[in-house]
């Protein structure tokens, strides 16, 4: 049976270096970093107090009247405003004909960890009669599908995919497979994250994951380099637009890229440290290849989960070389984390708008603060900035506390 080809016609994102996916790729090319002292909590007496906000977000701006935002946790707002900006990218307006067939389908890693902690105070100060009835409403996961359908009027599934870091990609994933299943026509999908909360960086410190480089923050977060030391909490959203290529040739929609092949797998190894190896993250590179029929030598690009912590980054590195050989030290490898944080459930979502846009404009995004060599780290990081290269297949790697890993293989679009 012949598979039905699965494109994208829409992308948005609003990130820590901008409030849209414009302003996002045009600053991710000029090497700017979005990490900053964190501005959303007084963070004063925490051992990591540097993050990748999102720098004077306002829903209103987006078209969410403040008297809905004010029942929304701060991921839920992003989910509704990055949704609105990709069906305007899209060029897809929900009717009463086409509602049924529109499905959202997000990643989410944590949830409204903000609202939680807002209503936990609440309740030991004042007692539980003073604990609102849209506290679980707010706070749930699935509610940034829940809003966004709601928003936009689709009427297909709703759901949400809560896989830790790998929860964007394993969404996406999960919007082609429906799609190719002919379940649904069009998917809203990719993730949302806002977890730069007391509880969020205090939790993440424990686990000694956090980099507390608080004195230069834009050099903190440094994927593959010598001396990193931990990652560099990000928050934000980003979605893509998803259709069968015969509707966005009906349609008339700019096809940005397809989705060739996904693959997912677990490391069966420990709660939050992969495999030293990396023979899971391998193995889910692989699935993704053979998922699209092609061999590895087809994939030009790579962009790298990268968090800039000791373990992932010598892990995702021997991964790379047990997939592709000699040849791994020839691909172009870009880690955005190095600009805008770790976006946890949300980090494959902007991490796939970038990859789709490098192919789209034929540009792969440099690498910034690689400035030690690390000899368990010597493959070609684009530690120069960005350069013109096109290619035809670029290679998305999400990878997750609980061994959770996801690849995602896009093909440039001609259309």
């Amino acid at each position: 049976m012949t598979r039905k080809r699965v494109v994208v016609t829409g992308l948005s994102a609003i990130s820590p270096i901008g409030a849209d996916i414009t302003e996002s790729w045009e600053n991710l090319l000029a090497g700017k970093s979005g990490i900053a002292p964190i501005t959303l909590f007084d963070a004063g007496s925490f051992a990591a107090r540097i993050a990748g906000e999102v720098k004077n977000f306002n829903p209103e701006n987006y078209g969410v009247p403040m008297k809905q935002a004010r029942r929304m946790d701060r991921f839920v707002q992003f989910a509704v405003a990055a949704a609105t900006m990709l069906l305007k990218d899209a060029a897809f307006t929900v009717t009463d004909d086409n509602a049924r067939d529109l499905s959202v389908f997000l990643g989410v890693g944590l949830g409204g960890l903000k609202t939680i902690e807002d209503f936990h105070s609440r309740l030991v100060e004042a007692g539980p009669n003073k604990v609102s009835p849209f506290m679980i409403p707010m706070l749930i996961s699935n509610m940034a599908p829940g809003q966004v359908s709601i928003f936009t009027g689709a009427r297909g599934q709703n759901m949400v995919a809560t896989s830790a870091c790998a929860s964007a990609l394993h969404a996406i994933g999960y919007a082609y497979s429906e799609i190719l299943l002919g379940r649904t026509e069009y998917a809203v999908t990719g993730g949302v994250e806002a977890t730069v909360t007391p509880m969020g960086i205090s939790g993440f410190t424990a686990l000694k994951a956090l980099c507390t480089n608080n004195e230069e923050p834009e050099k903190a977060s440094r994927p593959f380099d010598l001396h990193r030391s931990g990652f560099v909490m990000g928050e934000g959203a980003a979605m893509l637009f998803l259709e069968t290529l015969e509707s966005a040739q009906r349609r008339g929609a700019k096809i940005y890229a397809e989705i060739a092949g996904f693959g997912a797998t677990s490391d069966a190894f420990h709660m939050t440290a992969p495999r030293d190896d990396g023979e899971g993250m391998a193995d889910a590179m692989r699935r993704a290849i053979a998922d699209s029929g092609l061999t590895p030598d087809a994939v030009g690009h790579i962009n790298a989960h990268g968090t800039s912590t000791q373990l992932n980054d010598m892990a995702e590195t021997k991964a790379v070389k047990a997939v592709f050989g000699e040849r791994a030290y020839d691909i172009p490898i870009c880690a955005n984390k190095s600009q805008i944080g770790h976006l946890l459930g949300a980090g494959g979502g902007i991490e796939s708008a970038f990859s789709i846009l490098a192919l789209h404009h034929g540009i792969i995004p440099g690498t910034i603060n690689y400035e030690t060599p690390d000899p368990d780290c010597d493959l070609n990081y684009m530690t120069e900035g960005p350069k013109a290269i096109q290619v035809e297949y670029a290679l998305c790697n999400s990878f997750g506390f609980g061994g959770t890993n996801a690849c995602i293989l896009y093909k440039r679009g001609h259309g």
